[in-house]
């Protein structure tokens, strides 16, 4: 099973490389840089990522509808994280054992609608404080695990 993040329009390359070390630590597969997201190539990225940029492979994608559109041809399920009418709790579901991506998109705007339209599934994060949504890079941190745990048993 393949497991991929994908990150849309992410401004921060603090978020990002924390992205990658995530990444590395719940097993996924590559990171797909959409947008105007920073990838590897940016150097202030090797010091948050401490090294993860080497060990998770990366792509550019410049089009996300069209990476999205790629990879279901490919057979991957698409998960989009987003605080959107409709979206379900990541922790109120079952996830099939199967090819999958999530995608988490700009520190402020979100999942573009342009790539919600095109997800299979959209699972938000419950909260319990005053405010709608957490840090994107804490927000992937938690996605990425709960997915590889459904997935996979790891941590079960």
């Amino acid at each position: 099973m393949r497991k991929l993040l994908i990150l849309e329009n992410i401004r921060s390359v603090h978020n990002v490389g924390a992205c990658f070390r995530t990444a590395d630590g719940a097993g996924f597969d590559t990171i797909f840089c959409c947008g105007y997201t920073p990838d590897p190539s940016d150097v202030r990225m090797t010091k948050v990522s401490l090294g993860a940029e080497k060990s998770v492979a990366w792509q550019r994608a410049d089009s996300v509808s069209l990476l999205i559109k790629t990879l279901k041809e490919q057979g991957f399920l698409i998960y989009a994280l987003e605080c959107a009418d409709g979206a379900e709790s990541l922790f109120e579901t079952t996830l099939p054992n199967t090819d999958f991506a999530v995608i988490l998109g700009h520190e402020v705007d979100g999942v573009s609608s342009e790539a919600l339209a095109l997800a299979d599934r959209v699972f938000l994060l419950p909260m319990l404080g005053t405010k709608e949504s957490l840090n994107v890079s804490v927000a992937a941190g938690i996605a990425m695990y709960e997915c590889t745990r459904q997935t996979t048993g790891f941590m079960a």
